[in-house]
């Protein structure tokens, strides 16, 4: 990497629209090619129900991955949007159906909260889609200001979830 301290980072990963599947197999071979880091691990895939937005919506397809950064906190959430971007993302509503979305749970241990960025993810704590493939790549990870993840998983109904093969 170029000389700057690592950061450990956790991306989530969703897609529900155009072969999903395929999606996030794509977007996990473009986050291991990202600039000044590394793909350390990525969970296998989950499908999900969807939660809130517009009713009759298809299932998701989720996943998590670990990444050794030294891309700044907002660099990467820039390289991430491109990523969603260049797989026809298109942002009109809240909670909608996508081909790709991409977020970043956790930057280090960084808590932040300004209108571009919330770190931790504000919503990671209490989604399965989430927490169940993040436990799977990283099953000691503490969440700043939430506690450890199998603490989060107790308290985390895995409803509508399940692990494809």
């Amino acid at each position: 990497m170029n000389g700057v301290s690592a950061v450990l980072a956790y991306i989530g990963l969703g897609a529900n629209l155009e072969a999903p599947r395929r999606q996030v197999e794509a977007a996990l071979e473009e986050l291991a090619a990202l600039p000044d880091s590394r793909l350390l691990a990525r969970s296998p895939l989950y499908r999900s129900t969807p939660l809130g937005g517009p009713e009759g919506q298809p299932d998701y397809v989720n996943a998590a991955a670990a990444i050794e950064t030294t891309l700044p906190p907002y660099a990467l959430l820039d390289a991430l949007q491109a990523i969603e971007q260049a797989h026809g993302r298109v942002r009109t509503v809240r909670w909608g159906p996508r081909t790709l979305d991409l977020d970043l749970l956790l930057y280090g241990d960084l808590v932040q909260d300004d209108p571009r960025l919330i770190l931790p993810h504000p919503r990671l704590h209490e989604r399965a889609f989430v927490l169940y493939p993040l436990h799977d790549i990283a099953p000691a990870l503490v969440v700043p200001g939430r506690g450890t993840l199998a603490e989060l998983l107790e308290r985390c109904a895995c409803a509508g979830l399940e692990r494809l093969g």
